[in-house]
């Protein structure tokens, strides 16, 4: 089980991450593109959408997020909201430290400058 703390620690430690988080929601971002972020679940229509911190959107690409959602609807799903958009939705209680840092990892790579990730690669 993941929680807050080990999602911002593995994020922060990828080069030049950047925690662009709030008092009440997660961001993170590599030279300005966003990569992770917290869930904000759509409870009532028309009303502020209100911050899960059980459940991280992580950026990925159309088939990986596809094969993602079918290999395991209890860890990975999406909404109407992020249908067609590039990004999984993950329960943090359902995957352990080393599938949340490849989990990271993967979308970090994908917006981060080629030297960034040849830096990443050299550790």
């Amino acid at each position: 089980m993941v929680d807050v703390d080990t999602v911002r620690r593995i994020a922060l430690s990828l080069p030049e991450s950047r925690d662009g988080s709030t008092a009440t929601a997660l961001r993170f971002y590599v030279r300005d593109m966003q990569f992770a972020w917290t869930y904000h679940e759509r409870v009532h229509p028309r009303r502020p959408r209100p911050p899960r911190l059980d459940v991280v959107a992580v950026r990925c690409a159309a088939e990986e997020k596809e094969s993602l959602l079918a290999s395991d609807p209890g860890k990975f799903f999406t909404t109407d909201h992020y249908r067609g958009f590039s990004a999984v939705l993950v329960y943090l209680d359902c995957v352990d430290e080393q599938e949340i840092r490849s989990l990271l990892k993967a979308p970090w790579r994908c917006q981060a400058p080629p030297g960034l990730r040849r830096q990443e690669n050299s550790r």
